[in-house]
């Protein structure tokens, strides 16, 4: 049976979602492991803030699929060093449309396989292959991602109110044309902000 195979049989019968296989050099095999999510139901009752806290995957979590995984892969003869289980992190891999709909409205880092070329313009780079910006749903059902070339602004600086803001830029992509997409990771030390309902 092929790794892929035995990864995703073992860490689903689990009850847990296969993010992402990885070998490296060494002999390391690193698994990424995520909850299953469920895309909310419209017309579902809303849980107010601090009523259902969000899960993630915890230490025990990843030894049980750990000790789970080393068992399966032994019986198989796969070829390892290291075995290595873990959390997606902040800058989660996004893969399957699913994963698109669950982080509609974050900030994403999407590299495309090709470049943009000649569809930019003149605004952007025809050798641009990389973007940051906020993952939306366009009104055709497909994906865009939107942001603005503007600078950041330092802490400490003033800013005019005169001066225009740079404008919002959008790009629609398919999954087929991205070579990897993953959440940004921008960490707020202030706490996590509630999400607008």
């Amino acid at each position: 049976m092929a790794l892929q195979q035995i990864v995703e049989q073992t860490v689903t019968g689990l009850g847990y979602d296969l993010v992402e296989i990885e070998r490296s050099a060494g002999g390391l095999l690193r698994i990424t492991i995520d909850l299953p999510w469920q895309a909310p139901v419209e017309g579902a009752p809303v849980q107010p803030e601090g009523m259902a806290p969000e899960q993630f995957v915890t230490v025990e979590d990843c030894e049980k699929v750990t000790r789970q995984l080393q068992f399966a892969l032994e019986v198989d003869g796969v070829d390892y060093a290291r075995l290595e289980v873990s959390s997606p992190g902040i800058d989660r891999l996004l893969r399957h449309e699913q994963d698109f709909i669950r982080f509609e409205g974050e900030v994403v880092d999407l590299t495309l396989k090709e470049p943009i070329g000649a569809a930019g313009g003149d605004k952007i780079s025809a050798n641009r292959k990389k973007f940051r910006g906020t993952l939306e749903r366009t009104e055709e059902g497909g994906w865009q991602i939107v942001w603005s070339d503007e600078p950041p602004v330092k802490p400490g600086q003033r800013v005019s109110k005169k001066r225009e803001p740079a404008p919002l830029q959008a790009l629609g992509f398919t999954l087929d044309e991205l070579k990897e997409a993953r959440l940004a990771p921008i960490v707020n030390f202030k706490g996590r902000a509630a999400k607008p309902v």
